[in-house]
């Protein structure tokens, strides 16, 4: 099914662009407007810039209509070209290719509406735009990078008459940047082999990206300076101990590690110790180790933050801390982290000021992300970037912490605690490829098997309004329903229009949304904030979300709002429900990894109903299909970056 995996709503663009919208968003809602002083100077510009805007507006709707686009594609090509986009157009209409949704397709139909029979399938212009934009899909599957045969592949399908040419060009232009590297996993037998190499094509932005996120880890890696005991025998003096405070020595961190409230925390205290950068795996009861380890940092003096990927993650991980007040005050969201709102604050060359960083949901970075992360570190900051490897990767582009792991660049530190419980064991089987029949004496695990899509929906709504309340005494607003995609028989849209139609009946009102409507707002991909519906006016929608803070969609932004009682896995990703109800449909059973079933099913804390329909392919998912493969250059980068160490 094409909806399952990776559950992206957002038209593809550059995350780290999104994220630093997000951010600045943040950072203005927390400013007070104008005062009167400055409301005069400012409104003058402010007015001829909405007047610029209005006749590229104007100007760029006109090309638009006269190649037979819609008018309403004005704003988002003004968005992504700029207020030249009417020139633009005129002069590259398959630079329409650009906008969100737009495909070649109907990138052609509005260059034949234009140029007529000029606009041939041969044309240089439709060969530069088709290149990055197969890319740009490569991208929205997870892909940083995609081998050159696959693209020339992707052109043939689209009748582009010469592949070679057109990639040769796109390179040349600085479009697309090409790599040569050794096919990953490779080991020559002696010294003489030529290993077998494979030519990559990257787009810019992503190339750049991963380039800086390897350049970041070595710069944290190489700048680090351990600190060191004082020596003399009468014991350090007044200044030594004032130094000792800012870097604890071996014996300072070897008490903290004796003093560890599991082996597994000691043993991530001592590699923290002793190294800058630092990976920990684990399940969701290991999440209590970079608690001791942060409360131990903050005991040795070092200013110590952590960041979780969701408010959840950061309460669940806040409330393992110490009732001390001050620990629990230094965890905060990553989007919270880079945009200033809360953490450290930022030291005067712009980085985070900070000893000791520990990032939790690693796995949910995707390389954009984790560069724009890694800028912010300074030199000498230990950075301990931990979670789960069994589960979903990030929704943008890469496999940052698999990656990470998969080089060996730094050291790794495996929890031996375990998750507890019928849920957790069964969890934890599936992580190692075996779906084991659990006991669950309280009915913390229940199979329930449907002959089809209809069947399935028909019996998760029914779990989640009736029988989970009733029977377990979970309310409706702590149980989810997950499912791999939004289309098909039992995705999202299926499942919240039976959800609605059961629980929230009405017709809509506000852009199809009614207030009490359980929803999720996706400010930037790969984030989903859980909320509900208070109200709606001709502002937008006003919701409550999970935080207890209020936020108000505008029409603008109605995109990015779902209904959210039945979320795909990659949206629940960073949080847990007491209940969950995995919903496995049969037209979605191809698609099922491992990864898929471990995210989904570990989504639960209390409780998990699995609606089943797929058949044999659930064992055969989580025995043969650990995760859909990635292309990368992370890793072959990392490996670059040690054989020049060397």
């Amino acid at each position: 099914m094409s909806d399952v995996d990776p559950g992206r709503d957002n038209a593809p663009g550059q995350r780290a662009d999104a994220v630093a919208a997000l951010a600045e968003a943040i950072r203005v809602v927390g400013q007070q407007p104008p005062g009167p002083d400055t409301a005069g100077a400012e409104a003058a510009p402010a007015a001829a810039a909405d007047e610029h805007r209005a006749e590229a507006l104007r100007a760029t709707g006109e090309v638009l209509t006269a190649g037979g686009a819609p008018a309403e594609f004005a704003a988002a090509a003004v968005t992504a070209l700029g207020e030249g986009a009417a020139e633009t157009l005129k002069a590259d209409p398959w630079a329409v290719l650009s906008l969100p949704g737009v495909r070649p397709e109907q990138a052609d139909g509005f260059a034949r509406g234009l140029l007529g029979s000029e606009a041939g399938p041969g044309d240089p212009r439709r060969a530069q735009a088709l290149v990055p934009w197969l890319l740009e899909q490569e991208a929205l599957r997870g892909h940083s990078a995609v081998e050159i045969g696959e693209v020339a592949t992707g052109l043939e399908k689209l009748a582009l008459p010469d592949a070679a040419a057109a990639l040769q060009e796109v390179v040349v232009d600085g479009r697309v940047m090409a790599f040569q590297e050794e096919l990953p996993g490779h080991r020559s037998t002696s010294e003489e082999d030529e290993p077998p190499m494979r030519t990559v094509l990257a787009l810019e932005r992503l190339a750049l990206a991963e380039e800086s996120l390897a350049d970041g880890l070595v710069r944290v890696m190489s700048t680090f300076v351990p600190g060191e005991e004082e020596p003399g025998e009468d014991g350090p003096g007044e200044e030594a101990a004032e130094e000792e405070a800012a870097a604890p020595g071996p014996a300072a961190w070897e008490a903290a590690a004796a003093a560890a409230p599991s082996a597994s925390a000691a043993a991530l205290i001592r590699a923290v110790a002793d190294s800058a950068l630092v990976a920990h795996t684990g399940g969701e009861a290991s999440r209590a180790e970079p608690a001791a380890l942060l409360s131990a940092a903050q005991g040795l003096g070092l200013r110590a933050w952590a960041a979780t990927w969701t408010d959840q993650g950061r309460d669940s991980l806040a409330a393992l801390l110490p009732d001390s007040g001050s620990t629990a005050a230094q965890v905060t969201t990553l989007p919270e982290l880079l945009a200033g709102t809360a953490g450290p604050g930022r030291a005067e060359d712009g980085s985070l000021a900070l000893d000791v960083l520990l990032v939790l949901d690693a796995p949910l970075l995707d390389v954009e992300l984790a560069a724009t992360l890694l800028e912010a570190v300074a030199d000498g900051t230990r950075l301990v970037l931990s979670g789960d490897p069994g589960q979903l990767w990030s929704a943008g582009p890469g496999r940052f912490f698999a990656d990470l792991l998969a080089a060996k660049a730094c050291p790794t530190v495996a929890s031996r605690t375990p998750d507890f419980g019928p849920i957790g064991e069964l969890v934890s089987g599936i992580g190692i490829g075996e779906l084991q029949t659990v006991e669950a004496p309280e009915k913390e695990v229940v199979i329930l098997t449907a002959k089809d899509g209809g069947e399935a929906v028909h019996r998760a709504v029914q779990l989640l309004t009736d029988s989970i309340p009733r029977a377990l005494g979970i309310p409706v607003e702590q149980v989810v329903l997950l499912t791999p995609g939004h289309g098909g028989s039992a995705g999202t849209r299926a499942l919240n229009a039976a959800a609605k139609a059961r629980l929230n009946p009405g017709p809509g009102r506000f852009g199809g949304f009614d207030p009490g409507d359980r929803v999720v707002y996706s400010p930037a991909p790969g984030i989903t904030r859980p909320g509900r519906v208070l109200d709606g006016d001709a502002s937008g929608l006003h919701l409550e979300l999970s935080d207890g803070t209020r936020l108000t969609v505008t029409p603008a932004q109605a995109s990015r709002l779902r209904h959210g009682w039945a979320l795909t896995v990659h949206q629940a990703v960073g949080r847990r429900w007491p209940g969950v109800v995995a919903v496995l449909p049969d037209d979605a059973a191809a698609g099922l990894t491992r990864q898929w079933v471990y995210t989904a099913f570990g989504r639960a804390e209390r409780h998990l109903s699995v609606v089943h329909a797929a058949g044999q392919a659930l064992p055969q998912a989580v025995a043969e299909r650990p995760a859909r493969p990635r292309t990368t250059r992370l890793r072959a980068i990392l490996a670059e970056h040690g054989e020049q160490a060397h």
